[in-house]
């Protein structure tokens, strides 16, 4: 089993544009951060820090494009600050909801067990349209997603290219990079990504700071 112990953040805007932030602090790669694209016309970007990320998250989702650029994420106490390429983004952190208020109260041990994933994916397709617990990662392999809290994205500004993106809104419709998409309301989840068949093969790398949240 490969483990990624981080944050996923998916934010929409009014033109279209959909992205979802990959902050790792643990994971077989180190620290990074990396970001998925998808633009009003469907092309799909991936912007990684390294040649490892760019390897080991292309082989694992589909994309039209990837690019190696410089990837940053900081924060000041709810306010994230993420520049990544052609993209920059500034969004605030609002309050837990109600589904992270729930997902707090499972056992962190139970929560990252492939078991107890694969047996809420199916209440999870309900509740969340487009969200999946579990599926392919390609190559033979499985993915768990163990999502122990969810915080909403209240406010958000976006620019890619240079071009200011309009305001938050949901990431509608859901974006395609894998077997699902993150919750339409933007939020920021605490998750543990769990590969499982995936050779130990990838070289750590180097991060930055860890954000809050």
């Amino acid at each position: 089993m490969e483990r990624f112990d981080g944050w996923i953040g998916g934010l929409g805007t009014a033109s279209g544009l959909r992205y979802v932030i990959g902050h790792w602090p643990s994971s077989p790669l180190g620290t990074f951060t990396d970001v998925m694209v998808e633009r009003p016309d469907g092309h799909r970007l991936l912007l990684a820090p390294s040649t490892a990320v760019e390897e080991f998250v292309g082989a694992t989702y589909t994309f039209d494009e990837v690019r190696h650029v410089p990837v940053d994420l900081r924060s000041v106490g709810p306010e994230f600050f993420l520049t990544a390429g052609p993209l920059t983004s500034r969004f605030v952190l609002g309050g837990r909801s109600p589904l992270g208020v729930l997902l707090r109260a499972v056992p962190w041990r139970l929560a990252t067990a492939p078991p107890w994933i694969a047996t809420i994916d199916a209440i999870a397709r309900r509740v969340l349209p487009g969200v999946r617990t579990v599926g392919s990662a390609g190559g033979g392999r499985t993915e768990y997603y163990g999502a122990r809290d969810l915080r909403r994205i209240e406010a958000a500004t976006t620019t890619f290219d240079g071009v200011d993106q309009g305001a938050l809104r949901p990431v509608s419709p859901p974006v395609r990079f894998g077997f699902g998409s993150t919750p339409t309301a933007p939020s920021w989840v605490r998750i543990t990504t769990l590969i499982e068949g995936a050779g130990n093969s990838w070289e750590p790398i180097g991060g930055g700071g860890t954000p809050s949240g």
